[in-house]
């Protein structure tokens, strides 16, 4: 049996199946093939951003999904860091995302992958243009110059389907199928270190975990470890937790391996502890030399594959599909280009380069350094002040850690500029950048006016500009939506009387007069012409 889709997407994690909602609310007839009927039951992935929840507003599920939450209404997100175990005396609250949340217009959430999946999945199913197959495997995917084709069978089966579409997208994970056929190889930092999974119920450590203020997450800091993570996180407030830390290799094969010693050594003292999973990761990240191949792109662990540390992994996949979405239904609804589609990569990769290499392994070494070079045995007057001094340098990290597309072909950004997640948050609108919230005169906010494709704000400008930018989108076939206000009540923060926006909220020019023509800065952003600068 042939089928044919505008685009086929290969995995149905979460990646998968979010960009499978991105184009589905976009009219993009797509086939999504996902070997695993369910969700499973591991509580990965848990700690969503103010980002993320902006991607599920504009799906139109946000509600549905912190209706999700296990964790009471209010219960902090943010956690503990200790030194030595959570017995020790030292410890403190530190500075987490909320540091940055008055620069997004959605607050972040917790709550386990399988929940946040099952409210995709759900989605996707109201989408008449998405055609999801459970239960069936990619087993090789082809591409010449008129498009793509997947075979795809059934797991434990022996029916077998062929698939063509114009793009495929492979979400398969870090042992990505489409991404080996393709040949691209990834690299990144490989620490050779063994961690293990370990998801659990015990109502005692909940109890013993109330001399600290409530928290998500309790990280315990081991001079031993060479920086790597002890994590406690709980999955809901009484009894349930996860738990990694770094294991002996011998520890996944050997059956008398003693992991509830473990955890007692991390706490600091015995409790009682039911496990529900053991499992095992290996320390490293790599990132996929490039995202794209003609037809076919990688997204997601397929694209780069990453330690749980900090959140960024799941997050940064859900940020990747936003970002391709958009620009594979313009190309397909005729007003996108080629050099857009190319432009997913060239503004993604850098990101999680950045991410992976300067946020993710370079924490990792910053905490051995600091381990090495303080401790309370050594000299405790010189360990107590870099502790305390670590509770404001936390926070930093969050507030440096702003992904733009400064360098990108398709927008108007700076003159040598380059994307990057390093940044600095504010309230300016800048080119390249995630638009930050401001309320408008009615009432709303701007997020809740922008439209789905791209969006101009007009605030006490001359209508003559305005008039130019809707006539020139009409030419170039962009949807537009044009938001007027005056420049005060807040608006006056952006710096800039124009703006304009695009589907994934991100800043492509802003100014108080237009640099050329009003169809020269569209015709850039669709990727028309090559990026031009005054």
């Amino acid at each position: 049996m042939d089928r044919h889709f505008q685009v086929v997407i290969v995995g149905g994690g979460p990646v998968g199946v979010a960009l499978a909602v991105e184009l589905g609310l976009r009219g993009i007839a797509c086939g999504l093939v996902e070997r695993k009927l369910g969700v499973g039951n591991i509580p990965k992935g848990q700690n969503l951003t103010h980002r993320t929840l902006e991607h599920f507003y504009f799906w139109g599920i946000a509600d549905d999904l912190r209706a999700r939450r296990l964790m009471p209404p209010g219960y902090p997100i943010g956690g503990i860091t200790a030194y030595g175990s959570l017995s020790s005396p030292y410890w403190f609250v530190p500075p987490r995302r909320e540091v940055v949340a008055p620069y997004y217009s959605q607050a972040n959430e917790r709550l386990p992958q399988y929940e946040m999946e099952k409210v995709l999945r759900a989605k996707m199913a109201t989408l008449p243009s998405v055609t999801a197959q459970m239960g069936w495997s990619a087993t090789a995917i082809t591409q010449d110059a008129d498009g793509v084709a997947v075979e795809v069978a059934e797991e434990g089966g022996d029916a077998r389907e062929r698939w063509t579409a114009d793009y495929a997208v492979g979400c398969d994970g870090a042992r990505s199928l489409v991404r080996s056929t393709l040949g691209i190889p990834s690299s990144g930092s490989d620490f050779d270190q063994l961690m293990m999974l370990a998801v659990f119920r015990s109502r005692a450590l909940h109890e013993a975990l109330q001399r600290f203020p409530p928290a998500s997450t309790y990280l315990v800091m081991n001079p031993a470890l060479k920086g790597y993570w002890q994590f406690f996180g709980r999955i809901d407030v009484g009894e349930g937790f996860f738990f990694h830390a770094p294991v002996p290799r011998s520890a996944a094969k050997d059956p008398d391996f003693d992991f509830r010693g473990l955890l007692r050594q991390v706490t600091g003292f015995d409790f009682a502890l039911e496990f529900d999973h053991v499992g095992f990761w290996d320390l490293r990240v790599a990132v996929a030399e490039r995202y794209q191949d003609r037809r076919i792109f990688i997204a997601g662990d397929a694209a780069h594959s990453h330690p749980p540390y900090g959140g960024f992994g799941l997050n940064s996949g859900l940020e990747d599909v936003t970002n391709l979405g958009w620009k594979l239904a313009a190309t397909l609804q005729g007003w996108g280009s080629e050099r857009l589609l190319a432009s997913y990569g060239e503004e993604r990769r850098p990101i999680f380069h950045d991410t992976a290499e300067d946020f993710i392994a370079g924490g990792i070494r910053a905490d051995a350094e600091f381990l090495a070079r303080y401790s309370p045995e050594r000299d405790k007057a010189e360990f107590e002040a870099a502790w305390e001094g670590r509770k404001g340098g936390l926070g930093d990290r969050f507030r440096s850690y702003e992904p733009h597309y400064e360098g990108s072909p398709v927008v108007l950004g700076p003159p040598g500029g380059k994307s990057s997640a390093h940044g600095v948050h504010g309230f300016a609108a800048k080119a390249g950048h995630h638009l930050p919230p401001a309320p408008l005169s009615s009432g709303k906010t701007v997020f809740e006016a922008l439209g789905p494709g791209f969006t101009l704000l007009a605030f006490g400008v001359d209508e003559g500009v305005v008039k130019d930018f809707a006539e020139a989108a009409r030419r170039l076939t962009i949807p537009l939506t044009v938001v007027r206000d005056s420049r005060d009540g807040g608006r006056e923060a952006y710096g800039a009387g124009l703006i304009l926006v695009r589907p994934d909220q991100y800043v492509v020019w802003c100014g108080d007069a237009v640099p050329g023509t009003a169809e020269t800065v569209l015709s850039t952003a669709i990727g028309r012409v090559r990026r031009w600068l005054p």
